[in-house]
């Protein structure tokens, strides 16, 4: 492999105009929503002066994503992608309309401040899993973990800004501010998605799904049980979520700024911010991630060096150490991601890929709001550093497990540019089981 192999690999963005167009509007997305995270954190941090409450926002955010995030799967494999993205995309922008408002009319209920967080979770839930099967839609085979490396590029790229940005807009204008801000970025993402192509989900290699009189689609019988029976897809799913359930450090960096660092709000900054150094770091170089085949092997190891980077960030005295243990954990979530998204896709046939897709974002974004309440809940009966040290040797533990129960996930590798992507029957995606041992 050549160094500049090596380096990002950007042939999404030359080869898809839809998916250059998507990708800038969500990079600004994604900065929007961490603004409004440092912002929300802040504002129930102001109000309550409690890790139980900042752990909260994450049973806000979480509940929401668990209820209708399978309802999102099932709409996306029923209903035009795209329209259905259109719609809870609108719907994220009313809400954050919404703490716009509350923020501007000096709004002292915590309560009120996580409902209209657990309602644009919901929003986000509804279409999430219709906007995760975009990239392989609009990509050949070969390019899809690529676009994933290049989204999970700018997501950590917005992570080293937002947070930083979020926090200047805090201290000059106030919530406010940092929420529209939010808002007009939320507008700008809408706008991608109304220029994108019309996505139906698939019944074959390029019809419509329907009912098979010319009738209103729905989605194909199984989409759910493919998941327990390719252990490939299970086996991602349990390591992702081993890892954010069980070492989630968002909720606790208020409390640790705190006892630690004086509580300054710059410092606050910088816990987000090094994790995005570290994924922007790994982003760089995703084209050494991107074009390795043992991508089980490689996610089963990153999601490991996160539990390990944590348990050592709970410890971390200093402020450059705790820094450098949270770039690490970034470095090995964004190996994850990666990895994680690319076989996900690439293994279920586009006629699940809704509600397929709607369980990874189930676990991958529900798992970390529960998991940021299990370390406040913890973090209120022990400390702060002995939830960050358990939860993290936890996680470890649990993926060592997954790696050795779960030999498919082990051994998988991704199709070469001269493969294709299983695409097998509904009879034979109920029937794709290999070897657990």
């Amino acid at each position: 492999m050549t160094w500049r192999e090596r380096l990002m690999d950007v042939r999404p963005l030359r080869s898809s105009r839809p998916f250059r167009e998507l990708w800038l509007g969500s990079s600004l997305g994604s900065l929007g929503h961490q603004i409004a995270t440092v912002a929300v954190l802040a504002q129930v941090w102001e109000l309550t002066h409690s890790p139980l409450w900042t752990g909260a926002i994450g049973l806000a955010s979480g509940v929401p994503l668990m209820l209708l995030g399978l309802v999102g799967g099932s709409l996306a494999d029923a209903l035009d992608r795209r329209a259905l993205v259109r719609v809870t995309t609108a719907g994220q922008l009313v809400m954050g309309a919404g703490l716009v408002a509350q923020a501007a009319a000096g709004n002292r209920s915590v309560l009120l401040l996580l409902a209209l967080i657990a309602a644009e979770s919901g929003c986000s839930a509804l279409g999430a899993p219709a906007r995760r099967t975009f990239p392989v839609r609009l990509l050949p085979a070969d390019q899809v973990a690529a676009g994933l490396a290049l989204q999970n590029v700018v997501f950590q790229a917005s992570m080293l800004v937002g947070p930083a940005f979020g926090g200047v807009l805090l201290a000059q204008w106030g919530y406010s501010v940092a929420y529209a801000v939010q808002a007009l970025a939320e507008a700008a993402s809408l706008i991608a998605v109304i220029r994108l192509p019309a996505m139906p989900a698939l019944k074959g290699d390029d019809l419509p799904a329907s009912d098979g009189r010319g009738g209103r689609r729905r989605p194909a019988q199984g989409g759910w049980r493919i998941i327990l029976r390719r252990p490939t897809l299970w086996g991602s799913f349990a390591t992702d979520l081993a890892a954010t359930l069980l070492a989630m450090p968002i909720a606790l960096f208020p409390l640790i700024n705190e006892v630690r660092f004086d509580g300054n709000p710059r410092t606050l900054g910088l816990f987000l911010s090094s994790i995005a150094v570290g994924g922007l770091g790994a982003g760089l170089f995703s084209g050494t991630v991107t074009r390795l085949r043992r991508s089980g092997v490689v996610q089963l190891a990153a999601a490991a060096v996160w539990g390990l980077a944590l348990a050592a960030f709970g410890l971390a005295g200093p402020l450059w150490l705790a820094l450098g243990c949270l770039a690490i954990a970034g470095a090995a979530d964004t190996v994850s991601v990666v990895t994680r998204g690319a076989l996900v896709q690439l293994e279920t046939p586009d006629r699940y890929r809704g509600r397929v897709a709607s369980v990874e974002h189930v676990i991958g974004s529900a798992g970390p709001q529960v998991g940021n309440f299990r370390g406040g809940l913890l973090a209120s009966v022990t400390s702060a550093p002995v939830a960050l040290l358990v939860g993290g040797l936890t996680a470890t533990l649990a993926v060592v497990a997954v790696a050795l129960v779960n030999r498919p996930l082990r051994d998988y590798r991704t199709p070469s540019e001269l493969e294709e992507p299983p695409s097998a029957t509904p009879d034979q995606a109920m029937a794709a089981t290999a070897d657990p041992g």
